[in-house]
């Protein structure tokens, strides 16, 4: 079993719950931390001193206070930690269900496995944690019943996403055009993008510009 593990959770009630399943897994050093930027730090300073953690479990959403940060998200601690520690296992334990973002965890974040919170979190957790030790590949909490490879999502790109989020706050073609040349994005063009626009709706049999941001919505893609 894992010899050290780093827990990031904000909520007491959560985070004890999971060192709890690490104890009983007879993990001999856990260590929580409450915000994304001391789960950075942990990292780094255990491998300056040449005692890395095997594991880090983390929840994607941590509620904001008075305290000024870098890292906002879970997201976000799996990619810098990935920066420093690439070979890091990382469980992604949160609420979030939408398959496209869990998908795009495992495609390029790198996570190991993800369990989503509910009744029986725990137990799939655990699950979890002997699949991830043993090398399993990409597993999930038994509730999440999406493919893989769903053809659709897989050829879903970054740019498509950056489209279908300028739709959903109301911009028009031109206004999309402009704001890809403001932030050096290309194709830029208003012909380029009405034809991405196009195959969007393709992909996800919508009927006009409304019906696909509500399908992509139902994706969790914005």
């Amino acid at each position: 079993m894992f010899k050290k593990v780093l827990v990031a959770e904000d909520l007491d009630s959560i985070s004890i719950a999971v060192i709890q399943v690490l104890e009983d897994l007879k993990v001999p050093i856990i260590h929580h931390v409450k915000y994304c930027d001391d789960g950075l730090l942990r990292i780094k300073k255990a491998l300056l001193d040449n005692e890395p953690y095997d594991l880090l479990i983390t929840d994607l959403s941590f509620k904001t206070d008075h305290r000024k940060v870098n890292l906002n998200s879970g997201e976000d601690l799996v990619e810098a930690a990935n920066e420093f520690q690439p070979k890091l296992k990382k469980i992604v334990f949160s609420i979030e269900d939408k398959s496209y973002r869990i998908k795009s965890l495992f495609s390029d974040l790198g996570i190991n496995a993800y369990v989503s919170k509910g009744r029986n979190s725990i137990n799939e957790l655990r699950k979890a944690i002997e699949g991830t030790y043993r090398n399993e590949e990409k597993i999930l909490s038994s509730d999440l019943s999406f493919s893989f490879n769903d053809k659709a999502l897989i050829e879903i790109e970054s740019y498509d996403i950056s489209i279908l989020k300028l739709l959903a706050q109301g911009y028009i073609l031109e206004n999309i055009s402009n704001e890809f040349k403001a932030s050096s994005i290309t194709p830029n063009g208003t012909s380029s993008i009405e034809k991405r626009i196009n195959k969007l709706k393709i992909y996800f049999k919508a009927n006009n510009n409304v019906h696909l941001i509500a399908i992509a919505k139902d994706f969790g893609l914005v």
